[in-house]
């Protein structure tokens, strides 16, 4: 007998949308707006949030191919839960950020390539989502506040940005930083905060196949609250290191210092890689809240992504590398 063991990141295929859900997603929308379900939606039910997505100039690209190798044994988390229970501290330090997160401005948006590379670019974002394979992968997103939800972004691998980018071998670390703008921004005008957000990637990270540039998420464009329309999803690492709304990518020589490090490097750390053994200094690690369940469940080391990512650290003794 065959017997098949689910390792520890896989969901069942009766957990997840399928693709074809997806597929029909704009036909049954015209007819719940032809039914005047539309007016009755909240104002951020994902029925309303599809809605207004079709007047994203990305919308014609979702919902793009599953990438079955990346999925995971948890139950998605409610798009609503996902879209309204967010950390993006240039709205606000408080998770209910997602209305004010809207007047954010999306188009037009550049993203700046600069540094170690074979020539420095800057590219409008729909000519770079035109230039890269997107596809959708469903990743465990662990905050360093120790809850936790499972998501299906839409986006593409960073290592193919990388590709774009082609590095000189001097090249060590890639540094994103994030849109500033503090006319729509209030956290922004809060001066002791190191704006721009600041984060970075060895480049053996930053092209591990796990590494990935989210653009979209629940099969459509990537929410402003949600960090879009570029955001990293690192998955083996705390959310603190998934830096969203990105405007530059910079290939340096040198580890960049960032954001939550500037702040306080006692608790956040460069390389923030999860470990359920190695406490926050103010609370424990070992278990995490699952924001759309509400369960508590033990942390895994590195977010049950161990496979993909433990051997990037093996010969790194003296590292702080969790946290």
């Amino acid at each position: 007998m065959l017997i098949k063991i689910r390792k520890s990141w896989e969901l069942s295929e009766s957990q997840v949308t399928s693709e074809s859900d997806y597929l029909n997603r704009r036909s049954i929308l015209k007819g719940f707006a032809g039914a005047g379900m539309f007016a009755a939606a909240g104002a951020f039910s994902p029925l309303r949030q599809a809605i207004a997505a079709e007047g994203d100039p990305s919308a014609g690209l979702y919902p793009v191919p599953r990438n079955e190798r990346y999925t995971v044994v948890r139950d998605l988390t409610p798009e609503k839960i996902a879209t309204t229970y967010n950390n993006f501290y240039e709205f606000g330090s408080h998770k209910s950020i997602s209305e004010a997160a809207q007047a954010l401005p999306i188009r037009p948006w550049t993203v700046k390539i600069t540094g170690m590379v074979e020539k420095e670019m800057e590219i409008d974002i729909d000519e770079l989502l035109a230039k890269m394979p997107l596809e959708e992968r469903v990743y465990r997103h662990r905050c360093v506040e120790a809850w936790s939800m499972a998501v299906p972004w839409s986006g593409f691998a960073l290592k193919e940005l990388v590709k774009m980018a082609a590095p000189t071998s001097n090249a060590k670390y890639l540094v994103m930083q994030t849109f500033e703008n503090k006319a729509v921004a209030p956290g922004q005008r809060q001066f002791w905060y190191p704006w721009p957000y600041t984060e970075g990637l060895t480049i053996e990270e930053a092209t591990n196949d796990l590494s990935f540039i989210v653009t979209g998420m629940y099969g459509k464009p990537m929410p402003k609250q949600n960090g879009a329309p570029l955001r990293l999803a690192a998955p083996w690492k705390y959310g603190f290191k998934q830096a969203k709304s990105l405007v530059s990518f910079h290939f340096s020589d040198k580890k960049p210092e960032t954001f939550w490090e500037k702040l306080n490097a006692s608790e956040y750390g460069f390389w923030a890689n999860v470990n359920p053994e190695v406490d926050h200094p103010r609370w424990s690690q070992a278990t995490e809240r699952d924001i759309g369940t509400g369960e508590r469940i033990p942390t895994l080391i590195y977010n049950g992504y161990g496979e993909f990512v433990a051997d990037l650290y093996k010969d790194m003794k003296g590292q702080n590398l969790f946290m």
